[in-house]
């Protein structure tokens, strides 16, 4: 009986482990990481050639803005000036950067080449119905033109060249115009206003699209390249807001 209350009393006093998570502490380098991603997008969806808008960056409002010290802050602007999305002015401060005139038109000339090679590469890989959703994206603007509504149809167009640029199956197609894509998105929504370009640029996107459709892999390469080099090309004519 001794022996009995002896093993009861030890079940009751012996501690039960608690359950243990798996967590891992939180350092400078996470904070940095997650203000870098947070600033590049928000740089991305900036209207940058809008000439209206000094580009200079308070670092004060953007730490309080992320909620975070001032060492994560300057280790992701640090980074994004060393990608070339900022540059320091001495005496001044951090700006986002402007690329000038003849930049964008080579950046444009690189995109039509990498964006032409992932509309041949679609032809050849990507699903019918990954084509299709190219093709919804413009339904909205079937009973409208698209110069009634530019700020959506400038988001759609945006996501249509990213589309195209999914559906090449190229992974490292889209690594290369990450970078290159915060320039020509901007460009874009800052030319999608100029000479009716809403309305010829949906035509451009439609007859692309009907060569993914058709499988023609010249025609849809050679559209695709013609309507970013026609960008470029514009870009060089008539954006005297560049530099």
């Amino acid at each position: 009986m001794d022996a009995l209350l002896g093993s009861m009393e030890r079940q009751v006093i012996e501690p039960v482990a608690p359950l243990r998570l798996s967590l891992a502490p939180l350092n400078a380098t996470s904070l940095r990481d997650q203000a870098y991603a947070l600033l590049k997008n928000a740089i991305t969806d900036a209207d940058i050639y809008n000439p209206a808008y000094e580009l200079r960056l308070d670092e004060r409002q953007l730490m309080k803005a992320l909620g975070v010290s001032r060492t994560p802050v300057r280790e992701a602007l640090s980074i994004l000036e060393q990608e070339g999305f900022l540059r320091t002015a001495p005496r001044r401060g951090i700006f986002i950067v402007r690329k000038t005139r003849r930049q964008i038109v080579e950046m444009v000339q690189v995109w039509a080449a990498l964006e032409s090679m992932a509309a041949r590469l679609a032809t050849l890989n990507a699903p019918d119905t990954e084509i299709a959703k190219l093709r919804h994206l413009f339904d909205e603007f079937e009973s409208s033109p698209p110069s009634e509504h530019l700020s959506e149809y400038s988001d759609v167009n945006i996501a249509f060249h990213q589309g195209v640029i999914r559906l090449g199956g190229s992974q490292l197609i889209e690594d290369t115009t990450r970078n290159l894509f915060l320039h020509v998105r901007a460009i874009r929504r800052a030319t999608i206003t100029q000479n009716d370009r809403a309305a010829r640029s949906i035509i451009d996107h439609l007859r692309i699209v009907e060569a993914l459709e058709r499988r023609d892999t010249e025609l849809a390469e050679r559209l695709s390249r013609q309507h970013a080099l026609d960008l470029a090309a514009h870009v060089d004519r008539y954006c005297d807001f560049l530099e």
